[in-house]
């Protein structure tokens, strides 16, 4: 989907051509050494940089986002002009990262006499103007303090939303593909089916599932695996759809899903097996004490924990990705290494036993999501409105980027209470044999 389609109100400027004339200045000076596949297109038809037919075409509809690009140094102010339509992305937005990496270098190299230069040309340009709609869906500043507001900002944009470009199940994770051929319901069935071999669950065994989303973890290892599965989750929206589905397929008594924050469980309800997926991302490192700390205590002896989560290999450094994320996307996200979360399992009391990356098996799914919310523009538009569907796809575009570049993981690591005897077996192959071929 070209967003130059889909737009119908947003105006292209009319001014004179020094507008023009100055744009082509400063981009000269930012871009000078590019040679990425993204193409960039003025009001007025000309081309900066690249041509028609190029994969990624960011088309600036207002000469004022260049200005404020130049004043403020900050890629935060042109992802919002997106967001308000001001700019366009037209074919694949994942690819314009690329020039998105280099402008963040490029920018930390530029001499006194380049940076006048663009000063001048900047302030020939007009200025920009509000948009009370990419204002309006800003997180709150309780969002970025407390979970709750946090997890409402986030995953109660809509349960309908959600499901224009998840699959059937609703799972909110990377999937587990055997191959790039794999549809993506069948990759996420692949990946409830790994979660649940590596903790090797046995019929009447007790799960606890923190942040277990719409259910789909907690009725799949139930239904499949013959456990009693309890799932917490802090989204309203969550909550209602999955007991709506426990319901319906007639699992109560085996499943329940809880509107209930980890650290409310009573610790005298002890699990012989806990999984985590894509939550503990929202709590930060400064937290992993408090988080894994919590889980040990909830396993009983020989019990096992799965955590599946993002890292990043610098941790959470403040830049216009992250910026960007915290405002409209994570407003309490906090990435850390993969070092990092060990060492806290282990300084909680865990033995590690396995860890798999899944990074390319992210940037798939995240394509896949990609395409399907692309596909359903319009529905999503009267849903959740113009200014979130480009958050999301923004978002999940740049997403899909550095997981593929590999600056951001992600891993499922399988732990147990340290010096407890665990009876596992001594190799992988259970895990793997046969996957894919449920009935």
């Amino acid at each position: 989907m070209n967003d130059s389609q889909a737009r119908t109100e947003t105006p292209t400027y009319t001014g004179g051509a020094d507008a023009a004339q100055h744009s082509r200045a400063i981009f000269d000076v930012l871009l000078e050494g590019y040679r990425g596949r993204t193409a960039i297109r003025l009001w007025d038809g000309t081309y900066i940089t690249g041509g028609p037919g190029a994969p990624c075409t960011a088309v600036f509809h207002d000469p004022s986002v260049i200005r404020d690009l130049v004043l403020h140094q900050d890629l935060v102010r042109t992802a919002e002009a997106y967001l308000a339509g001001r700019m366009e992305i037209d074919g694949n937005a994942e690819i314009l990262f690329d020039p998105v990496d280099f402008l963040q270098e490029r920018t930390t190299r530029l001499t006194l006499g380049e940076k006048l230069t663009m000063l001048r040309h900047a302030l020939a340009l007009p200025r920009s103007r509000r948009s009370e709609d990419v204002e309006a869906i800003r997180a709150s500043r309780a969002a970025a303090k407390n979970s709750w507001a946090s997890i409402g900002h986030h995953y109660d944009v809509g349960n309908e939303f959600y499901r224009l470009w998840l699959d059937p199940e609703m799972v909110y994770s990377s999937a587990y593909f055997r191959d790039e051929s794999e549809s993506l319901a069948d990759a996420q069935t692949n990946k409830l089916d790994v979660l649940c071999r590596k903790l090797r669950l046995k019929p009447g065994e007790r799960l606890l599932d923190i942040g277990c989303g719409w259910g789909a973890l907690v009725m799949h290892a139930a239904k499949y695996y013959g456990v009693t599965a309890h799932g917490v989750t802090l989204s309203e929206q969550q909550h209602a759809l999955a007991n709506q589905r426990i319901e319906e397929r007639g699992l109560e008594g085996k499943v329940t899903v809880e509107l209930r924050d980890y650290r409310d469980l009573d610790e005298r309800h002890a699990y012989d097996k806990v999984v985590s997926v894509g939550m503990f991302e929202h709590i930060g490192p400064g937290a992993y004490p408090e988080y894994f700390g919590r889980i040990h205590r909830l396993l009983r002896p020989g019990g096992l924990l799965c955590n599946q989560g993002i890292v990043n290999d610098t941790g959470w450094q403040d830049n216009a990705v992250t910026r960007f994320l915290k405002r409209y996307v994570f407003p309490d996200g906090s990435l850390a290494r993969i070092s990092e979360v060990i060492t806290a399992m282990e300084n909680a009391g865990f033995e590690i036993l396995d860890a798999e990356s899944l990074r390319r098996h992210y940037a798939m799914t995240l394509r896949h999501w990609i395409r399907s919310l692309e596909e359903n523009y319009a529905t999503a538009k009267d849903l959740v409105g113009e200014a979130t569907y480009r958050v999301w796809r923004l978002y999940m575009s740049g997403s899909a980027h550095y997981f593929e570049q590999g600056g951001t993981n992600i891993f499922q690591v399988l732990a147990g209470r340290a010096r407890d005897p665990l009876e596992i077996p001594l190799t992988r192959d259970d895990i793997y044999e046969g996957l894919g071929t449920r009935d």
